[in-house]
C-alpha cells in the first residue's frame, strides 16, 4: 500500500473548543455547546474552522467506513447492504440481525466468535419491543456486530487467528491502523479501546473530514468507493429506519454521512467537500443542525436541510425554543 503522510500524529491536548449552538428557550440563551468544526473544500482546502480543528480526538464510530475500507483492501468480499452493515452503528432492527448473522455464515462462523460486547438494540423503539419481548442483551443486537462479524470474516479470509482479533496488535487491526492513517493523511496519536471492544486510533477533525472526503470522492472500483456506494445506496442499513444520519444521506444526493458518540459527524459529498463536526459535551441534540450549518457553509443547497435544524424545546407540550447554531438569527 502506497501511503503518504502529510502530517505527524496530532498534538494530545485539551482540544480548544468554541460555542457552535445555544439552547435558545423563549427568546434567552439557556445553555451554549462548545465544539470544533471543518469545513473542506473539493480541492481539500480548508474553507471554514471553528475551534480546535487539529488536536488528535477519538472518532468514535465515525471511523467505521475508514475501517470498512481496511477489510475491502484486506479481501472482504462484501458489496451492497452486507458492506453498509459492516460499516454501521445500526439500531439492531431485524434486518440487521439478520445481516450480521449472513455475514458470520459467509465466512463460515457463529455468533459465538464475535468479540464485541452484549447490549440491547440502540434504536428506543426497537429496544421498548425487545425489552417487552423479554430478550436478553446479546451481540447481535449491539450496534458494531455487523462491523465484528465483518472482522472475523476478514481474519479468516487471510488465516489471521479469530479468538484476539481485537488485539491492537492482530494483523487485521494492524491493517485497519495503515488504512486510518493512509486516509487521514497523519499518524495516529494515540489507541484505546471503543466502547465495542475495537481499537480505537486518536487522530484530528480535519484528517476524519480529509478520509471522508477521500472515500467520498474515490474512483469507481476502489475500496473506498465500494464502502461509500454500499453506505449511500443502504443507509438505513449503516444506521436505522428512523436515525437522523440516514435522512440526511436521503435528503442529500450523493452525500456519505456517519455519526459516531460523543457528539461527532461527518459528511462528504462524491466532489470531495467535506465536513466533520465535534460536540464537546457530546450533547446529541447539536450534532446534526451543527453538521447541516456547516454542509450549508460547503455549499449545500439549504432548501435539503431543512429538516435538520434540531427538535424543537417544548415548555407545556408547545414550542418555546429551540437549538440554535451560532451564527444564525435567535428566534424572537
Amino acid at each position: 500500500m502506497d501511503i503518504h503522510f502529510p502530517a505527524d500524529a496530532p498534538v494530545v491536548r485539551a482540544p480548544g473548543h468554541a460555542p457552535v449552538a445555544h439552547l435558545v428557550r423563549g427568546g434567552v440563551v439557556e445553555g451554549i455547546h462548545y465544539g470544533s468544526v471543518v469545513v473542506l473544500g473539493a480541492d481539500g482546502t480548508v474553507q471554514h474552522r471553528i475551534g480546535d480543528i487539529e488536536a488528535a480526538f477519538y472518532p468514535r464510530s465515525a471511523v467505521k467506513p475508514l475501517q470498512a475500507v481496511a477489510m475491502v483492501r484486506a479481501g472482504l468480499p462484501l458489496d451492497g447492504e452486507l458492506l453498509s452493515l459492516a460499516a454501521a452503528s445500526h439500531s439492531g432492527e431485524e434486518r440487521h440481525l439478520a445481516g450480521t448473522r449472513r455475514i458470520l455464515e459467509l465466512g463460515g462462523l457463529a455468533e459465538d466468535d464475535l468479540r464485541n460486547v452484549p447490549d440491547m438494540p440502540f434504536d428506543p423503539a426497537v429496544r421498548d419491543t425487545w425489552v417487552r419481548a423479554g430478550r436478553a442483551p446479546s451481540r447481535l443486537a449491539q450496534n458494531c456486530s455487523g462491523k465484528h462479524a465483518a472482522m472475523l470474516w476478514t481474519a479468516r479470509l487471510n488465516d489471521w487467528s479469530l479468538p484476539d482479533y481485537l488485539d491492537p496488535a492482530h494483523p487485521l487491526q494492524r491493517a485497519i491502523r495503515e488504512t486510518v492513517e493512509d486516509l487521514t493523511g497523519q499518524r495516529v496519536a494515540h489507541v484505546t479501546v471503543d466502547g465495542c471492544g475495537a481499537p480505537l486510533f486518536a487522530v484530528s477533525l480535519h484528517g476524519l473530514a480529509r478520509a471522508l472526503s477521500r472515500i467520498a470522492s474515490a474512483a469507481p472500483g476502489t475500496a473506498e468507493a465500494k464502502v461509500a456506494d454500499a453506505m449511500r445506496d443502504h443507509a438505513e442499513m449503516a444506521s436505522g429506519a428512523s436515525r437522523d444520519v440516514a435522512a440526511l444521506m436521503r435528503a442529500v444526493p450523493g452525500l456519505l454521512a456517519k455519526d459516531g458518540f460523543e457528539g461527532v459527524q461527518v459528511a462528504a459529498l462524491p466532489d470531495g467537500r467535506a465536513v466533520a463536526v465535534k460536540i464537546a459535551d457530546g450533547a446529541d441534540r447539536a450534532r446534526i443542525p451543527v453538521a447541516a450549518r456547516a454542509l450549508e457553509r460547503a455549499g449545500v443547497d439549504p432548501a435539503l436541510l431543512t429538516g435538520f435544524a434540531g427538535q424543537a424545546l417544548l415548555g407545556g407540550g408547545v414550542p418555546v425554543g429551540a437549538v440554535r447554531v451560532v451564527g444564525e438569527p435567535d428566534p424572537a
